[in-house]
């Protein structure tokens, strides 16, 4: 029978254990507060704006044919580095070669033709001298003299026409040089080869437009990154800002930058406006690579050891209280401290930006003796997550309003326990 006993005992202890446990829960339910709350706190706030772009060398040659032909020799490859004048391909020649053989030809034979014509020429003066004098002693008529005039007019017409010709044969010899020439691909610049579209064998057409056979960049080392910043977000852009920026090879690493340009053609796409936002990189280590995609960050202000709050704080609004306005104070933060869409363009005008000359108003409801007290404030920069406060209306430590606790997933239990308040469960 005592053996029956002791189980009993110990369910026993256990209920009311478990009663107990759950008659303080309810009480302390009681207490729990009905807001959500964050403590204001000291920290760092960097505020800036976010694009991406595209690596490209900063001097990229495309390298073409200016005539139609065959690959006969490749003297290039990708990632090749080569020297200005560098022979890199080389169309056939044959054809080339015979062609300037036909226009050398044809120039033999018009100096010929000059020569020829002088002959006739020389001729011609002597007839009409001859019959120049004849005439004088009246011994022909003049019929016969104006047909010698004629016969040499005739003459030294047709050396000039010849001389032309001679000049035509000469244009012609030195364009069938040029086109020899240029069967010979050479490198405009000294760079490396970032791509080759042609073979051995293949033929080039470059009947419209000259193909591009190579792809040159001219130093890999000083690359840039043409960014698309909207057009909300240009006016927190300018020149020599500082950049910092991933690329998905390499996560881990953030890589620095500076803007060089701020380009004034915009681009439009499906109607949203973008501008383009240069960006210059020294890539000594030739980690990047031209054409991989760029996470930029553009640093518009950065403060240290700011009083700040959780922008939900800012979103908050008692339950009793009706929207005023249908834009959340956030988004009205979004561009404290930058500008919103006025540029700034010079160094006076990014110093009285960073130094909070736009800040904006709102209002934080601040728990004061379990109810929420509502204060203005102004607001500096944020950074997305957390807005400045300026002024000391509210000091470090007090509890700011994020939600109220009966919202859902915003709930907090103030019980160390967590978990469901009936009878501790």
């Amino acid at each position: 029978m005592k053996l029956k006993r002791v189980p009993l005992i110990a369910i026993v202890l256990i209920l009311a254990s478990l009663l107990g446990i759950g008659f303080w829960r309810l009480g302390d339910g009681a207490k729990e507060s009905p807001y959500l709350t964050a403590p204001v706190q000291r920290g760092d706030i960097t505020q800036v704006v976010t694009a991406t772009g595209s690596l490209s060398a900063v001097i990229t040659v495309q390298v073409g044919s200016q005539v139609s032909g065959t690959i006969d020799k490749l003297s290039a490859d990708f990632n090749s580095q080569v020297k200005a004048g560098q022979v890199i391909a080389q169309l056939n020649q044959d054809k080339f070669k015979a062609a300037v053989d036909q226009a050398k030809a044809n120039l033999l034979a018009a100096q010929a033709s000059v020569a020829k014509t002088k002959v006739t020429v020389e001729d011609a003066r002597r007839t009409l001298e001859r019959n120049k004098e004849l005439k004088r002693r009246e011994l022909i008529a003049q019929s016969d003299l104006d047909a010698a005039q004629t016969a040499y007019d005739a003459a030294a017409t047709q050396l000039e026409v010849n001389k032309a010709q001679v000049a035509q044969a000469q244009a012609a010899l030195n364009q069938a040089s040029v086109d020899l020439a240029n069967t010979i691909i050479r490198s405009p610049v000294d760079g490396i080869v970032v791509s080759r579209n042609i073979d051995v064998g293949q033929t080039v057409a470059a009947s419209l437009q000259a193909p591009v056979l190579f792809l040159i960049a001219n130093d890999l080392s000083k690359m840039q990154v043409d960014t698309n910043v909207s057009e909300a977000d240009v006016g927190n852009v300018w020149v020599d800002q500082e950049v910092t920026f991933t690329v998905d090879a390499y996560p881990a690493r953030r890589f620095m930058g500076s803007v060089l340009q701020v380009r004034n053609a915009p681009i439009m796409v499906q109607n949203v406006v973008t501008y383009d936002a240069v960006v210059g990189v020294d890539n000594q280590e030739l980690l990047l690579k031209p054409g991989m995609t760029a996470n930029v960050e553009f640093l518009v202000s950065k403060k240290s050891a700011v009083v700040k709050i959780p922008n939900a704080a800012l979103r908050f609004k008692p339950p009793s209280e009706k929207q005023q306005t249908p834009v959340a104070a956030e988004q009205q933060v979004a561009r404290a401290g930058g500008g919103g869409r006025g540029g700034e363009r010079n160094a006076g005008q990014r110093a009285r930006s960073q130094e909070g000359r736009l800040s904006k108003e709102g209002t934080v409801y601040v728990l004061r003796e379990q109810k929420p007290a509502p204060v203005k404030v102004r607001l500096g920069i944020s950074d997305g997550s957390y807005t400045e406060l300026l002024g000391d209306k509210i000091k470090e430590g007090e509890q700011v309003i994020l939600a109220s606790s009966g919202s859902g997933a915003q709930s907090r239990p103030s019980s160390p326990l967590g978990g469901r308040r009936f009878f501790g469960f």
